[in-house]
């Protein structure tokens, strides 16, 4: 078989891999052979996650020191405004008296003088105004820059009782409220403590229910809720009223619970008795002054057997 020529057996040897990671190269030098290398594609997701991880915690970090950074600023720069004189109080703003006098209500809210609206204990405060028996709510608000409102919901009158003195021979009127709590005595107008007293204390309780003829040991206390029965019933049987009779009733006589009579602003009298079945007392009390002109007396202390007077 005829041989190759030298020059084809040449070309073809210098293609051909050498011992030793070496090849031919065509000009008949040798050079290294270059390594292949290969990766799995399993590899690829694994490898970004981790690369993806690696930068979302740097940038967690980042933001970490940064909010930390803010909040020690806050912090600090908080620290020093409330330790300042900035927000001091320069005004205490009172709303919702008509009975307490706003002097009043600054000396019993005692502000400290040298207080800020962010160091103020309004709580304190609340709870200072809270113990006067007239003030039934009230709402300590900071109003910036510098001004502290004390928002007062007051207790109103609802009747005045005459209260038996501790020596019978004479009574001491009592304002109290619709929740039965006393209020305070009314002084004589024209006296010394009269002349201190709020102008509409006297307006209201000239207005307001008279409970007269309470029994000798009815104990009263500013601040303190009535505890005696015979009160409570007259004040009970006026404030469950629910047609124009309540409007009438000026005088309640609460000499006992079963005893209590009605004085109407035309001078009628009306037993009624305890304060059970009020509408149907007031139903039956209304049906016989309608029936019968000229009645001056209606006794609805049994409801069911009413019994009444009349001039004609």
């Amino acid at each position: 078989r005829p041989s190759a020529p030298a020059s084809s057996r040449a070309s073809q040897q210098g293609y051909r891999a050498m011992p030793g990671g070496r090849y031919a190269s065509r000009s008949g030098g040798v050079r290294p052979q270059q390594r292949l290398t290969s990766v799995r594609v399993g590899d690829v997701a694994p490898r970004e996650r981790g690369d993806r991880a690696q930068k979302t915690y740097r940038r967690y970090v980042v933001r970490l020191a940064v909010i930390a950074g803010i909040a020690a600023a806050l912090i600090i720069g908080g620290i020093a405004v409330y330790g300042s004189s900035l927000f001091a109080i320069e005004n205490v703003s009172v709303t919702g008296v008509e009975h307490l006098t706003s002097a009043d209500m600054e000396a019993m809210a005692s502000v400290p003088a040298d207080t800020t609206l962010l160091r103020v204990d309004a709580s304190g405060i609340r709870n200072s105004l809270l113990q006067n028996a007239w003030v039934q709510d009230v709402e300590v608000k900071r109003v910036f820059p510098n001004t502290l409102e004390l928002a007062v919901t007051e207790r109103t009158i609802k009747a005045t009782v005459e209260v038996p003195t501790d020596d019978a021979k004479t009574v001491r009127k009592w304002a109290v409220a619709s929740d039965h709590m006393w209020l305070m005595p009314i002084p004589d107008q024209d006296s010394e403590a009269g002349k201190k007293t709020s102008p509409k204390i006297y307006e209201d309780a000239a207005a307001a229910l008279s409970v007269v003829d309470v029994p000798y040991g009815t104990k009263a206390g500013i601040g303190t809720y009535c505890t005696d029965a015979t009160v409570n019933n007259a004040l009970d049987i006026v404030s469950g009223m629910t047609t124009e009779l309540s409007g009438r009733v000026k005088t309640v006589s609460a000499a006992g619970a079963e005893e209590t009579k009605l004085v109407l602003d035309d001078g009628t009298e009306i037993a009624f008795g305890k304060a059970e079945n009020i509408r149907d007392k007031e139903r039956v009390v209304l049906k016989i002054m309608e029936e019968n002109p000229g009645v001056v007396y209606v006794n609805v202390r049994v409801v069911e057997r009413p019994t009444w007077r009349s001039l004609s």
